[in-house]
């Protein structure tokens, strides 16, 4: 999927940025769907499936946050927060909630399609053809490398952009560590301790998607002073 084709979702509860930003990233080639709050929002996904939404935190009613834990229950698509809040903290709890990715306000427009771009880009590609799949076998779990695709049993296990693509990391070099900066780097993140922090909760999202007992993992392992590995039976 080219970036430029691809549909987003704005939700923001003022009408002055919601404007501002549908236009700006009209103009750079995207859909635009906006949405004045989490109920609009949850009326127009009910009918339309988006490549990824920008969500704006502080909204009247259901905000963001909760928003964003909802819809993860059902939904794999890409969620960009924005927030005006500074604290490390509460970006975590953003990205504990089931986010991809937040920005800060104030923001520049060029670096939210930076952001948005760089989530696009970690998407998965589904294959065409009828190759034979390559899988990875984590207990119950089975992981299709070619496509991406996580299973158990007959039911497909719904990754986000970021978890696609720790499984695509980790399941290029099975039984091999990967750091932390690592990850930071070939997720397209800025380097740092706030960054690495964010990594270990997409870590800790993912390890409950996969272990029977995620504070045991036994597949996606914590090699000390190394980073994480995977460990594919």
């Amino acid at each position: 999927m080219a970036e430029l084709d691809a549909h987003l979702l704005i939700v923001d509860d003022d009408e002055r940025i919601r404007d501002l930003l549908r236009k700006f990233l009209i103009r750079h080639g995207f859909l635009v769907t906006a949405a004045r709050d989490a109920a609009h929002a949850r009326r127009i996904l009910a009918g339309l499936d988006f490549d990824l939404i920008v969500l704006d935190v502080m909204m009247p009613g259901e905000d963001g946050v909760t928003l964003t834990r909802s819809l993860r229950e059902t939904l794999a698509t890409p969620i960009l927060l924005l927030t005006a809040r500074g604290e490390i903290e509460n970006r975590i709890s953003g990205l504990e909630a089931g986010a991809d990715d937040y920005l800060a306000k104030p923001f520049e427009p060029k670096e939210l399609l930076l952001r948005i771009n760089a989530i696009l880009r970690r998407m998965p590609d589904t294959p065409a053809g009828d190759t034979v799949p390559k899988i990875l076998h984590l207990g119950p779990i089975r992981y299709d490398i070619e496509r991406g695709e996580m299973w158990q049993g007959s039911d497909l296990v719904r990754l986000t952009a970021t978890e696609s693509q720790l499984m695509k990391i980790f399941s290029s070099c099975p039984g091999e560590p990967v750091s932390r900066n690592k990850l930071v780097e070939d997720l397209g993140r800025d380097r740092g301790q706030a960054q690495e922090r964010a990594v270990d909760v997409q870590i800790t999202r993912l390890r409950r998607k996969i272990e029977t007992d995620p504070k045991q993992p036994r597949y996606l392992q914590t090699v000390r002073g190394a980073g994480y590995m995977l460990a594919p039976d």
